[in-house]
């Protein structure tokens, strides 16, 4: 296991009632962090508050498009944010340095690994990216679900030891936090615990994300082997706490660990080219504790028009999403091999991520 941690700070923890950012508790974040370069940690900080910034230095005199507010107010407050950060690290004697993304930044595999170079260099440098989405860009089918799913997908792309969701409540209930016959679910488990089973009352007043959409993400990033923490922003030295091993929040327990190119296909949903449904036969050999790959002899159709090395979606007969993969052979090819024996996989198992 590395020695990186990645920390996500909703809007929900950075704004103040007023909708103008928190610098008091920013002020508490960035002290936190450097505690943990000191204990040898490598930093990476997924922020929101850019649209909160943005609020501190503009007000417009006329109504407008929510999206153009949206886009607007991020390009201010970005560059209030970064200040604020940058300032506060400074005076602590530590470096950071802005990266805004897209969704789509993710889903062209070299952008990806463009991406990843940067940020193992700026962590290799003992610099602290702070990474938010590019909202002045990000629209409709750009944007990511919220900074969770970001977080998401940098810890999975730089396979932190461990991630921190800091929110406006103390972890995950199993119930309606607001009732006393609820109580906090310290390890969450899906032998144990199911998402139909929380209490979905508790959104941010300023964020896009509820504490449904972070246990989503939650329990993507533990079943590739990353440890996840819903915890309390607010807490009292809450992130140091964490790395420190005490028990806060809502931990998801992770799965075995798997690898980077598994990793980036498990995130690969927005880039999905097609289909392959597969027999009965099939998805019990790949749901099997085996490392297997998907051969043609499993397969009973292809749907969508895909190139050797796309995406593909692996489905039972019934309808079920069994995993992705990143597939062999172009959709006209993979039809031409539908239930042959003795061929090639057209899924490699180093290619294929299975729920």
């Amino acid at each position: 296991m590395n020695n990186r941690v990645c920390i996500k700070i909703g809007s929900n923890v950075l704004t103040k009632a007023d909708g103008l950012p928190n610098e008091e508790l920013i002020k508490k974040i960035t002290v936190q962090l450097a505690e943990l370069k000191k204990q040898g940690k490598q930093v990476i900080l997924v922020s929101s508050g850019a649209v909160a910034a943005g609020r501190s230095v503009f007000k417009s005199a006329k109504k407008l498009d929510t999206v153009v507010e949206r886009q607007l107010l991020s390009s201010l407050g970005q560059v209030k944010l970064i200040h604020i950060y940058t300032e506060l690290f400074e005076a602590l004697g530590q470096t950071c340095a802005q990266v805004l993304v897209t969704r789509q930044d993710f889903k062209d595999r070299n952008h990806y690994l463009n991406m990843q170079n940067c940020l193992n260099a700026l962590l290799a440098n003992d610099i602290i990216p702070i990474i938010n989405e590019n909202d002045v860009v990000s629209i409709t089918e750009l944007m990511f679900t919220d900074n969770d799913e970001l977080a998401g997908l940098i810890s999975g792309m730089l396979n932190v030891e461990s991630l921190y969701i800091l929110t406006n409540v103390d972890g995950v209930f199993d119930g309606d936090p607001e009732l006393d016959s609820s109580s906090i679910i310290s390890e969450f488990d899906t032998k144990d615990h199911h998402l139909e089973s929380i209490s979905s009352n508790v959104k941010s007043n300023f964020g896009r994300g509820g504490i449904i959409t972070k246990c989503t993400t939650a329990l993507h990033v533990a079943s590739l082997g990353i440890p996840v923490i819903i915890a309390n922003g607010n807490a009292d030295n809450i992130i140091v706490r964490l790395s420190n091993g005490e028990k806060m929040g809502t931990t998801f327990i992770p799965k075995k660990s798997t690898s980077s190119l598994k990793k980036w296909i498990a995130h690969s949903h927005p880039n999905v080219k097609g289909k392959v449904i597969i027999n009965e036969g099939a998805r019990v050999s790949l749901t099997s504790q085996s490392a297997v790959s998907l051969l043609p002899v499993g397969v009973v159709a292809i749907e969508g028009e895909f190139k050797s090395g796309d995406i593909i979606q692996i489905m039972d007969e019934k309808s079920n999403e069994i995993g992705l993969g990143q597939s062999k052979f172009g959709s006209k090819k993979a039809a031409t091999l539908i239930g042959l024996k003795n061929q090639k996989p057209i899924i490699h198992y180093d290619h294929l991520y299975l729920h």
